[in-house]
């Protein structure tokens, strides 16, 4: 492919542990970018381009980068829906992605490296036997290891799934699609580290859990290898000369001798409210300024506040590995105190607060229709949800004044955590006919609100009424460890400051028998399989404490939904039944539905149909439920029927017992008294019981009668030639 275009084309190639391949190429697309890279596996391509300017940003104290995954329709052939028929805004599902590179990439750039850097990755196309999710983290650091941005990669990031006892590396998922898959997670790590995991299981154990991080790693490390030959490849292993912001030991050395033990006072004191403990800090930094002569021009005050704050946070983290002690005085091991009620909103359909220490959430369930499901229009994915969470996480939660501009990735990040926690809870189909709509406000917040909202999120919908499998609970925990020392403590319950200053930050949730869902960050080098181990059956443990604490208010779901909820009944029936109830042109439904006020929709699945039946109120139910039963129904002979007349003749009546199907009521058989004809004894849309007396196999037609059904007089004597005369009446009349 050397072109006179292309002179710096470049191609490798990346073998997968079952002997697929990935390709890595470079050179010939977005030249201009900083770096720009094609990853290939299968007909699945992504481009990734990533620029990073020469100088900082002016007051930047922190690393100003912007990942940013896209799905092109025309990778999978598609045209966008929607009026502007064009990719908008990305969706929640890009925006998933972008998070997983996002979180693996940033810990890898320099200390306080602070240039605008933006990475851009478009699916250009796609391939379902080859998920991009798990390659565009590869593609990103490809991008950084073949440009001149200073980064300490390479990294990658592959899906392991575990299916029949067996863990699969970036599997072509079509072929696992009627397979229970039991594990499945995107695992981001350096030749060296663990960084992220995330995902979702079906009930694992932990062991389970750290085998699949094992085999993600062994192909990770063959991922990051080929990265740093295929930089050799592109002559790019000299990176630009960052120097970094400036330091000033000695500065550093005078204002820790200042400050740092009073500073480890204050974490000592055991404040458990956020806000006083904040004040303190706040109080002994500020003193310490109050200090500095006024007109001092050589004083660098930015430095001097950077170091006021590494003082706290050095304070913060050697209390717990010297004190074996917390912030608010809590054990490593405890979990802060816990509040949990349901029914507290009267018009939801299922509600719950769960307050943990200072972090609270209001969840609520709403029960809607099939007509209620979320409509999914992705490059790769088309189709709709019945589960729907959202988290939301406004301003007033930590006191703080910020425009709600609707959901910040943030935001869709910890949903998505939530949903992933219960979603393999909520029961299928037929046994859940309901769209769930679960919504999570987050009322104020110190610390894993993500895992507050799974603990609300069960206790609203085992109130609503919905039969979730087993209730579930989930835990963030920390760690703080130094690598000198060795020293190193699991934290269970962060707090919020925790999270800022620890090493970790781990999710995990689950019921009592496994784990549904977790999602990990790493801050730190080297972090151990046996610490991992150790961390989650700490994790473990804090989860069956929150959940032994959540049974106080509800151990099961509710016997019934709640009366103003909605009803809705699923029934299944043959396939060959749903024209008898749509009618021709829809009109047998339409008449159901107007009549009874009920909404009706009806769809196949495999070998069946599903009529899904809901109404506001029990009754009218019921109503639509009998008529779809009755067209469905197949005549049983010695059955007894309301039937309607249809059509009165010489010699009986026409009588419609089931809809669509008509038999005979001969004269003979509507009294014990003779008839002599059918003057005046029956009109057209009259309602009579009958019994269905016999079905001919020649014809299929059916006899009916109704003197069965009424009382014999006493001293009846059967009518001579009464039948023949029947029969013969209906000769002549033919």
């Amino acid at each position: 492919m050397h072109h006179e275009l292309y002179p710096n084309f470049i191609t490798k190639e990346i073998e997968l542990p079952d002997g697929r391949t990935i390709t890595l190429e470079s050179g010939k697309l977005a030249k201009q970018a900083d770096g720009s890279v094609v990853v290939r596996m299968g007909n699945t391509m992504l481009l990734a381009t990533v620029v990073s300017n020469t100088e900082p940003r002016e007051d930047a104290d922190f690393l100003p980068l912007s990942v940013d995954y896209q799905e092109k329709f025309s990778a999978a052939g598609k045209i966008p829906g929607g009026f502007i028929k064009r990719e908008g805004r990305l969706s929640e599902h890009e925006i998933l992605v972008s998070r997983l590179v996002d979180r693996a990439i940033r810990p890898l750039f320099p200390d306080n490296y602070y240039c605008d850097t933006q990475v851009n990755i478009y699916l250009i196309s796609a391939d379902q036997e080859a998920q991009p999710d798990s390659l565009a983290a590869l593609a990103a650091s490809t991008a950084f290891a073949v440009s001149d941005i200073p980064f300490n990669g390479p990294i990658s990031e592959v899906r392991v799934i575990k299916t029949d006892g067996q863990y699969w590396v970036n599997p072509d998922l079509t072929t696992f699609n009627d397979k229970n898959i039991e594990l499945d997670i995107i695992v981001a790590a350096s030749m060296e580290n663990i960084m992220m995991v995330e995902g979702e299981m079906d009930e694992v154990s932990e062991l389970d859990l750290l085998e699949g991080m094992k085999v993600a790693h062994e192909a990770i490390k063959v991922q990051c290898q080929a990265q740093i030959e295929f930089a050799e490849l592109a002559n790019a292993t000299e990176k630009r000369v960052w120097e970094g912001a400036e330091e000033d030991e000695e500065l550093k050395a005078q204002v820790f001798e200042a400050v740092y033990d009073k500073l480890y006072e204050v974490a000592k004191s055991s404040v458990s409210v956020k806000s006083e403990r904040k004040a303190a800090f706040k109080e002994v930094k500020e003193g310490y300024l109050d200090t500095l002569p006024e007109d001092d021009e050589t004083i660098n005050l930015t430095l001097i506040k950077r170091y006021l704050d590494a003082a706290e946070k050095k304070a913060a983290r050697d209390l717990v590995l010297n004190d074996r002690v917390r912030l608010d005085g809590r054990q490593l091991d405890q979990v802060r105190s816990i509040a949990s009620e349901v029914d507290y909103l009267p018009s939801a359909h299922g509600s719950a607060i769960f307050t943990r220490g200072e972090t609270q959430s209001l969840t609520s369930v709403t029960l809607g229709t099939k007509l209620d499901e979320q409509i999914i229009d992705r490059a790769m994915h088309s189709g709709t949800s019945k589960f729907i969470l959202h988290y939301n996480f406004p301003g007033f939660s930590t006191g703080e004044v910020k425009p709600n501009r609707g959901p910040s990735r943030r935001e869709i990040g910890h949903g998505n955590l939530a949903h992933r926690a219960l979603f393999r809870m909520v029961p299928k189909d037929l046994e859940n006919p309901y769209t769930i709509r679960v919504v999570s406000d987050i009322l104020e917040s110190n610390g894993s609100s993500s895992m507050a909202t799974v603990c609300a999120g069960t206790l609203a919908l085992m109130d609503a009424g919905v039969k979730l499998k087993a209730p579930v609970s989930g835990i963030a925990m920390g760690m703080i460890s130094d690598a000198e020392t060795g020293k190193y403590a699991i934290l269970s319950d962060i707090l919020g400051d925790e999270d800022h200053l620890g090493d970790m930050d781990f999710k995990v949730t689950g019921t009592e028998n496994g784990i549904t869902a977790c999602q990990m960050d790493i801050k730190i080098d080297g972090l151990s399989f046996e610490v991992l181990e150790e961390a989650l059956e700490q994790a473990r443990k804090g989860r069956l404490h929150i959940l032994q604490e959540m049974g106080k208010t509800l151990t099961e779901p509710r016997a019934d939904y709640k009366p103003h909820a909605p009803r809705l009944v699923s029934i299944e029936i043959e396939k060959d039944m749903i024209g008898a109830i749509i009618g021709p042109g829809g009109k047998v439904v339409q008449d159901i539905q107007r009549e009874t006020g009920t909404t009706i929709t009806i769809e196949e699945v495999d070998k069946s149909g599903i009529v899904n039946v809901y109404a506001s109120d029990k009754e009218a139910l019921d109503k639509a439920v009998k008529r779809i039963q009755r067209i469905v129904e197949v005549p049983e002979v010695g059955k007894v029927y309301d039937g309607i007349v249809k059509s009165v003749t010489n010699f009986g009546a026409f009588v419609e017992f089931l809809p669509g199907k008509e038999g005979l009521l001969h004269i003979s058989e509507i009294s014990w008294e003779r008839l002599e004809s059918m003057d005046n004894v029956m009109e057209n849309g009259e309602e009579i019981k009958i019994k269905l007396m016999d079905i001919d196999k020649k014809t299929g037609k059916y006899r009916l009668s109704r003197k069965v059904l009424l009382p014999k007089p006493e001293n009846y004597q059967e009518p001579q030639g009464s039948r023949d005369r029947g029969y013969g009446q209906k000769k002549k009349r033919y």
